[in-house]
């Protein structure tokens, strides 16, 4: 922005202040809604990703509010886990209202080649020993702890 000087000050415009005031003000807000959706930009990925639905994202002032359902809780996990991840344990800058689909289970696992129940329990609950719990869970579709197959859908219970 230019900046002008004036031979007489009686010609000067309030106008002009209040637009140059108006002008930086906006200026302020887009770099602050700028600044707070990059730093969240992960957040957001991951969201698309998940297929959050009835997504909503606004910024209200330098506070960037989220708004979603996550299909699982497990998904919903992962969202909070990124945002812990950016803005730490309570951010200030941030608030999000992340809604569970279903409830009834913690997630839906597909089953990839490789796999065997104690790595998805691994995986999900950070305890290998946990795959008697999905086992129990899964016995209309699993006969035997150890035999799974590529695309098989699983339950992950809730513990």
């Amino acid at each position: 922005m230019k900046s002008c000087i004036l031979s007489n000050p009686k010609d000067f415009n309030s106008d002009y202040l209040i637009y140059h005031k108006s002008f930086l003000t906006l200026n302020i807000i887009i770099k602050t809604t700028t600044m707070v959706k990059a730093k969240y930009q992960s957040v957001l990925d991951l969201g698309e990703k998940l297929a959050i639905k009835d997504g909503d994202v606004q910024v209200n002032g330098e506070r960037l509010e989220i708004r979603g359902t996550a299909a699982t809780p497990y998904d919903k996990d992962l969202l909070w886990d990124e945002i812990k991840k950016v803005g730490g344990e309570s951010p200030s800058d941030l608030m999000a209202d992340i809604k569970v689909e279903d409830d009834s289970v913690y997630a839906r696992h597909t089953v990839q080649s490789g796999e065997s129940l104690s790595l998805i329990a691994k995986h999900y609950f950070k305890d290998p020993m946990k795959y008697k719990q999905i086992f129990a869970a899964n016995t209309g579709v699993l006969s035997n702890p150890d035999v799974i197959h590529p695309g098989q859908e699983l339950v992950i219970p809730n513990l």
